[in-house]
């Protein structure tokens, strides 16, 4: 029947995270290079690796944002959101290369190992760049959850395992300076590349995801579904009915469709005003979301054969 969108412009608020994401990792790579420098442990240069790693998705993510907040276009009609799932895509490949050098440089330094150096003032800076990482990670993290950002939850996230990662390091680090044995700095290391493994695996997993037009979250397809059961008691005895509906995401955008089932011997006024209120209704509860409605009669046969595979298929009996 229509579309209905109450997105505003939040593309401003989210390039100011992307570029704070930035500055942290310029300031955190050079802290831990700093500290590797002075100490030789082959765990802070697999820290520094990955911050790094942090820089170069932090500046990915900036362009995808500026990317995703085109609005739509002739070849682009439902906008540009999904290059947020790309984003989040290359940064785990990303993670994945940092991670091979990581454990390759662990393994070297297993096999011939060196004594460290200055491990008191080193431990001391990484600690400083770990406190930066987990103050800007939670903030990043929190406002891409409120933004529906996958790109900002992806550098949230993505900042906050660096900062598991750098705490693993010290206590690594900190037991060689205690106990004196050298190869507790390369396991370290190689456990800090296992860890940054699984993380790129889980923002590959999330950006397929994306790409491949999963449907929305079981929470927001209960809320959509709450509010057609609402429109069901207004009209009961099989007056009103849905059926295909169909729920994607697309970066920060949330699509719904559905189709309307109304007595035939309704005007098309009515029709329209009825799918008017559905569509307010669920924008109410899904704010920025698109609606698609489709008005169909009751009567007609017709209007049930295309509730088929790949739709949630509602009707009047199975809503609930």
């Amino acid at each position: 029947m229509g579309a209905l969108t109450a997105r505003g412009d939040r593309s401003p608020a989210l390039l100011r995270w992307a570029w704070l994401s930035i500055a942290a990792a310029v300031a955190t790579i050079s802290l831990k290079y700093w500290a590797y420098l002075l100490t030789g442990s082959v765990g802070l240069l697999s820290d520094a690796l990955e911050s790094v790693v942090n820089l170069a998705a932090a500046i990915i993510a900036l362009i995808a944002l500026i990317i995703a907040a085109r609005p739509a276009d002739r070849t682009h009609h439902f906008g540009h959101g999904k290059v947020e799932y790309l984003s989040a895509g290359i940064e785990g490949l990303m993670i994945f290369a940092a991670a091979i050098v990581i454990v390759f440089s662990a393994i070297d330094r297993l096999l011939h190992p060196q004594p460290l150096e200055a491990l008191g003032v080193g431990l001391l800076i990484t600690v400083l760049a770990t406190a930066i990482n987990a103050a800007v990670g939670l903030l990043i993290l929190r406002a891409g959850r409120a933004h529906r950002s996958l790109t900002l939850v992806a550098d949230g996230k993505h900042l906050l395992t660096d900062v598991w990662t750098s705490v693993g390091v010290v206590i690594g680090v900190g037991l060689v300076a205690l106990t004196g044995w050298l190869p507790l700095d390369s396991i370290v290391a190689i456990a800090v590349g296992l860890n940054i493994l699984w993380a790129g695996f889980g923002l590959i997993r999330s950006s397929l995801h994306g790409l491949m037009d999963r449907a929305l979250g079981a929470s927001d397809e209960a809320r959509v579904v709450s509010v057609l059961d609402s429109f069901l008691a207004e009209y009961p005895g099989g007056q009103l009915a849905f059926h295909a509906l169909q729920t994607r995401e697309s970066g920060q955008q949330r699509f719904v469709s559905m189709h309307v089932l109304v007595p035939g011997a309704w005007t098309i006024t009515q029709g329209h005003d009825l799918v008017e209120r559905v569509e307010a209704a669920i924008a109410a509860t899904l704010p920025g979301a698109n609606i698609q409605t489709h008005l169909e009669p009751l009567e007609d046969p017709r209007s049930y054969d295309d509730a088929g595979d790949g739709h949630t298929g509602l009707d009047t009996q199975n809503l609930s």
